[in-house]
């Protein structure tokens, strides 16, 4: 059985990425996992392939565990994982409680990884894997510390994982967009006690154009997928700017 695996599949990218595999790739089921099972029932409607709906917190004890029993009873061949499960918050250290930091490095670092890990010795030469990073990955970012440094693990473990398989024909992608209009993120990023040190988003992408890159850019086995023109200029300059100063310039474009 040929399967791909989308985490935070209920919304977002996630669901989009699971609209636009249903549609594009020959698979016979698409593993969708995320809290809320309505909502992955939904996807159902928008795609032929079949939807197999997980209803787990990735964060909650033995969660991981279930998915590595249903794996290891069914033994599929995984041929894109989608690791699309996050979230950020926008504020100080002050104005973002313990509980939702460390939920942050939770899911967006230790979940995805230990699924990275799971899914691995089921997949095989061609398959894909996609992490779901950010431009946030590429500098410090103050007011949305914790999450760009979440972001910058991820980026960092994907591009030393994408060696490790490269001889193995198992292809890993680190993606990267920048703000994205049409997502749930925006809102629960400035669920806090104090969010305006963001003000607004200009220039901020939609989630079909995000995926639609990221999955050519995949298939292409390239290391990194900056999906659009925004993220692609922030990873050049980001390589040739001191850190020091690329905080002094989101200083001033967190305040437009």
């Amino acid at each position: 059985m040929k399967i791909a695996i989308v985490t935070g599949a209920s919304s977002g990218l996630g669901g989009e990425f699971v609209r636009q595999l249903g549609r594009k790739c020959e698979l016979d089921e698409i593993w969708v996992i995320a809290r809320r099972r309505e909502r992955l029932e939904a996807l159902q409607a928008d795609v032929h392939t079949k939807i197999r709906p997980i209803a787990l917190d990735l964060t909650a004890d033995g969660s991981i565990e279930k998915i590595g029993q249903m794996l290891g009873d069914e033994k599929p061949d995984v041929a894109v994982l989608v690791n699309a499960a996050g979230f950020g918050k926008i504020g100080s250290w002050r104005d973002i409680s313990p509980k939702d930091a460390s939920a942050m490095i939770d899911l967006n670092c230790r979940a995805a990884v230990q699924m990275t890990q799971l899914v691995l010795p089921f997949m095989r030469r061609g398959s894909r894997v996609l992490e779901i990073c950010s431009t946030a990955a590429f500098q410090p970012f103050q007011y949305f510390s914790v999450y760009s440094a979440s972001k910058a693990f991820l980026y960092r473990y994907s591009r030393a994982l994408r060696v490790e398989l490269f001889s193995e024909g198992i292809s890993v992608t680190a993606v990267c967009p920048y703000w994205i209009k049409d997502t749930e993120f925006i809102g629960t990023a400035r669920q806090t006690k104090n969010s305006s040190y963001v003000r607004h988003f200009p220039l901020a992408s939609r989630q079909k154009n995000v995926v639609r890159w990221a999955l050519i850019d995949a298939k292409l086995r390239l290391p990194v997928s900056t999906p659009g023109p925004v993220c692609l200029v922030h990873r050049i300059a980001a390589k040739f700017i001191p850190s020091e100063l690329m905080i002094g310039v989101w200083a001033l474009l967190r305040r437009i």
